[in-house]
């Protein structure tokens, strides 16, 4: 549950990150010892987001990494945070995770994204066809798949899927999904670590808009966090430097695998970058133990979330693992 003082269960999303001197073999095995650890820690459940041409993040295909991830742990949950679901037939999606839920029974989350999470020339290699790219066919294509896992009479008959429905998610950084959530009775996860200015309006209308369901008899919200925990603040700082780079870097269209540390202390910034990746601070937690306990306590009360999902872009793994260990010391440990 994390410490007590917040009184959440803790999860984490990992973006499965390449660095600059790795592979992405080396990507996708660090994000393995990565679930294994915070398994061992007590953390609640490990999500890996999708993400289409991007050299630095090695979760293309979230089915397949949670197949192996799974496989790999025994007890924590795993999913996806998320699926973006116009790029991908409700079909596909809900034989998928059919399989997932059926070899892994009750540990598969299936979050769902509403935007394509890529470029339009991405998205349409993905799909093929613009059909389902449209982000207003997003509540009939949600609507598919969850009937195709209930096994609604029809046509087709998703196997593995139908009587295998793993826990969906919504995920949002709006109040669309926020609102839609609501609506369905469903969990939702708000992606405060890039829309922090977007998180309180779009709770309140998950909250506002909540009817209980088959899933939930009232509302439960989820806050993802940007989380680098050290020693020290300044270490901390320091660690912290390659993930404003990385997203400098992909909003310039120019993404590039992580940079070291140094690297990213030695960039040229312009004085418009510098800011850019000092409002892209805004909302995370990142220094001590006892700084970073105190900003997640913050956001806690702040957004009376159910939980929080943190995650920690770093460059070398042992520093990533490193955090999440210090996010789970015991208070006292640190007098």
């Amino acid at each position: 549950m994390g410490w007590s003082v917040i009184d959440v269960p803790l999860s984490v999303l990992d973006l499965a990150p390449v660095a600059a001197s790795g592979t992405t073999s080396e990507a996708l095995a660090h994000t393995t010892a990565l679930a294994r650890r915070t398994e061992q820690l007590g953390y609640h459940r490990f999500w890996v987001a999708e993400h289409h041409n991007m050299p630095a993040i090695a979760s293309a295909a979230p089915p397949v990494l949670l197949a192996h991830l799974a496989a790999a742990t025994s007890t924590i949950r795993v999913g996806s945070g998320g699926v973006m679901l116009p790029n991908h037939p409700p079909l596909v999606v809900a034989e998928q995770f059919g399989t997932l839920e059926a070899l892994h029974p009750g540990r598969i989350d299936l979050g769902i994204g509403r935007a394509p999470g890529t470029d339009q020339a991405t998205a349409l290699a993905l799909r093929r066809t613009m059909a389902g790219l449209n982000a207003e066919a997003f509540p009939q294509e949600l609507a598919a798949l969850i009937g195709y896992f209930r096994g609604d009479p029809g046509p087709i008959t998703a196997t593995p899927g139908a009587g295998q429905m793993p826990a969906i998610w919504l995920l949002g950084s709006s109040g669309f999904s926020a609102q839609l959530a609501g609506t369905l009775g469903l969990p939702f996860s708000f992606a405060h670590h890039f829309s922090p200015a977007n998180t309180l309006p779009a709770l309140a209308l998950y909250r506002q808009h909540f009817r209980p369901s088959v899933w939930l008899d009232k509302p439960y919200a989820m806050v993802a966090v940007n989380v680098v925990c050290a020693d020290t603040d300044e270490q901390a700082e320091w660690l912290s430097g390659p993930a404003g780079l990385s997203f400098l870097r992909l909003r310039s269209g120019r993404p590039e695998p992580l940079a070291s540390p140094q690297e990213a202390a030695d960039y040229p910034y312009t004085e418009f970058e510098r800011e850019f990746v000092r409002q892209r601070r805004d909302g995370q937690a990142i220094g001590s133990p006892a700084t970073v306990r105190k900003a997640l306590t913050a956001l806690r009360e702040q957004t009376q979330a159910d939980e929080l999902m943190l995650t920690t872009l770093v460059y070398d793994i042992d520093d990533r693992v490193r955090s999440f260990e210090l996010v789970m010391t015991d208070p006292d440990d640190d007098q």
